[in-house]
């Protein structure tokens, strides 16, 4: 597992950095891809990333990767959201478990959407309640953590250097060094 994350999470946040990707900038689009990959619509969070990049200037890919990876717990969240807008809006419970609720969209996914899609509204507004405080806390707590992964990368290409080492990204750092402080790709 951890050489699986290694490859699909760490290394391309690395060469984000190596890019010239500000790290502050790679914190937030990690946080609003963790949020906007729990919205209660399945199939929709793409869209919504891509949107996201446009309005607040994120990184698409970084974006993108935590998008993905964060399927699992909007999955998990969906029927505690679907609990949490009928609890908002005093609407009548739900029967329906989650294997049932992905039945029904996958044999019809428009029977799905008129059976659902008051609970669906319901379980949107519940998530708008939390989705902003929690970008702005995830992006608190990613941000020293994306610091430090860069902090190392600056580590390691300065000790590369001092050996006289000339490591494949040299290009990359290059850029990096010319655009840091802009968050320019």
């Amino acid at each position: 597992m951890r050489g699986f994350l290694q490859r699909r999470l760490v290394q391309p946040l690395l060469q984000l950095l190596r890019m010239g990707i500000t790290p502050e900038k790679i914190a937030l689009s990690l946080a609003f891809g963790m949020v906007l990959g729990t919205f209660p619509v399945l199939g929709s969070t793409t869209i919504l990333c891509t949107l996201a990049v446009f309005l607040f200037g994120l990184n698409f890919p970084a974006i993108q990767i935590v998008n993905y990876f964060v399927y699992p717990v909007q999955l998990a969240l969906l029927v505690p959201l679907l609990r949490a807008g009928r609890i908002l809006f005093r609407a009548a419970p739900l029967t329906f478990k989650l294997a049932d609720i992905l039945a029904m969209i996958r044999v019809s996914p428009g029977g799905a959407i008129r059976v659902l899609w008051i609970a669906t509204l319901h379980a949107i507004v519940a998530w708008l309640i939390v989705a902003a405080p929690m970008i702005l806390l995830l992006n608190a707590v990613l941000r020293p953590a994306v610091r430090r992964l860069a902090s190392g990368l600056g580590a390691l290409k300065r000790s590369g250097a001092a050996h006289g080492a000339r490591a494949p990204e040299d290009a990359a750092g290059a850029i990096a060094t010319t655009t840091e402080g802009s968050g320019k790709i």
